[in-house]
């Protein structure tokens, strides 16, 4: 008998036949393996469909304060950041809130407070770390309304007084580095908080 290994048992005519596979039957079982698996991460991803495609300027709504702006959309950055001016730190409550004025996209000045959420530490290339006051707005881009941390900067030498990272972005939008202003915010005015 070729190719049949005995199972050590004494005496016994009971045999187990083990399949001789070629290399070639490998190679394609492995490929065919691979092809699976390909096939399969797709449906780990979100959906591209699902995506909103925007592009790397849009036009949003900020709340509190109902603000039209222009924001850049930057994939390169984790958090969203807002030019604020006139920036003074206080406490109410036993919490530290902050005042600030921003503009809004018909550089009118508006005075919000808003309360501390975290402070943030920007390092910055051979100079000591900054540090931001981070606060919570709201965001509105297209059809998506969501909450999320602004810290409060110096974006004077910016185009773009709002920049809009990764946090606010992921899970909702591919950014389309070839197209501005695509979007216009179209989300239900929030209630008051």
């Amino acid at each position: 008998m070729k190719h049949v290994k005995t199972l050590g048992l004494k005496r016994s005519n009971i045999a187990v036949a083990q399949p001789q596979c070629s290399q070639r039957s490998m190679k394609r079982f492995s490929a065919f393996l691979i092809i699976i698996s390909l096939l399969a991460i797709p449906s780990l991803l979100p959906a591209a469909e699902s995506l909103v495609k925007a592009g790397w300027i849009e036009e949003v709504r900020i709340y509190p304060g109902d603000l039209l702006m222009h924001a850049k959309l930057d994939t390169g950055a984790e958090n969203a950041s807002i030019h604020a001016e006139d920036i003074d730190h206080f406490e109410r409550d036993g919490h530290p809130w902050v005042r600030f004025t921003i503009k809004d996209r018909t550089s009118k000045n508006v005075t919000l407070e808003r309360k501390v959420h975290r402070i943030a530490k920007i390092k910055r290339h051979k100079q000591k770390a900054a540090e931001r006051p981070v606060i919570l707005l709201d965001i509105c881009l297209g059809d998506t309304y969501k909450q999320t941390e602004v810290n409060l900067a110096n974006r004077s030498n910016y185009e773009y007084e709002l920049l809009i990272g990764r946090v606010f972005l992921t899970s909702h939008f591919t950014i389309d580095p070839s197209s501005r202003r695509t979007l216009e915010p179209n989300c239900k005015k929030p209630t008051s908080k």
